[in-house]
Formats: structure tokens, sequence, C-alpha cells
């Protein structure tokens, strides 16, 4: 098992940054590719950014490209997503997931975090 825990989420005006943490522990983190999604109410879980084992390819959904940047630092079991120039439509509950082999289809994966909150301010 592999237990995940999200960190860093809150409210923040139209424009602004915020970092996601993300903290595994349980399994050899090093093994796992690791994902964000978010899921805004109403609406289905969207893909936002994965980092991959290994190598830490980074992939990135396209509402986020450009606007985001996802690193691990298996050291401290911990996968980040900086997130810039946020917008009112990056409101969403921010999932943490991992998975051996990572892409944007949910359903790769096996681990899941609780989510934090992310509000964005217009």
């Amino acid at each position: 098992q592999v237990q995940l825990v999200e960190s860093g989420g809150g409210l923040v005006q139209a424009g602004g940054s915020l970092r996601l943490s993300c903290a595994a522990s349980g399994r050899t983190f090093s093994d796992y590719g690791m994902g964000w999604f978010r899921q805004a109410p109403g609406k289905e879980r969207e893909f936002v950014s994965a980092i991959t084992r290994g190598t830490g390819s980074p992939l990135y959904g396209v509402a986020v490209k450009g606007r985001s940047l996802i690193s691990r630092d298996n050291a401290k079991n911990t996968v980040y997503l900086q997130m810039n120039s946020l917008r009112p439509e990056d409101t969403a509950v921010y999932y943490c997931a991992a998975a051996p082999l990572v892409g944007p289809q949910a359903s790769l994966y096996d681990y899941w975090g609780q989510g934090t909150q992310v509000t964005v301010s217009s």
C-alpha cells in the first residue's frame, strides 16, 4: 500500500501561485510515477500533470501546460506541483495519485490521496 497526503491548497487571487505537495509513504517512492488530477464541482476528474519514475519526465494536461511545473524529491518521498498564473477555472480539489506507469488516464493509478482544495478568486 501507498499512502498519499496532499497539502498546500488554499485561497489565492487570480494571477497568483501555489505549490502543492504530496507526501508518500508505505512503499519505495522511486518505484512509482506520480500524478495530479483535479475535480471541480459537477465536473469529471481531470488530468493535471504527472511525472515518471526513473527519469522524472513530466507530462502536463492542456489546461495547465505552460503555467505549471511538476517535480519530485525521492529523498523526501514527495512530489510537488507549482502552479502559476492561476485562474478562477483552476478552482477544484486537487488529488495526488501513484502508479508504476503514469499517463493522463485516472484508471492507471493504483493509489490516491484525499485531495486538497484550491480556490482561485477573481
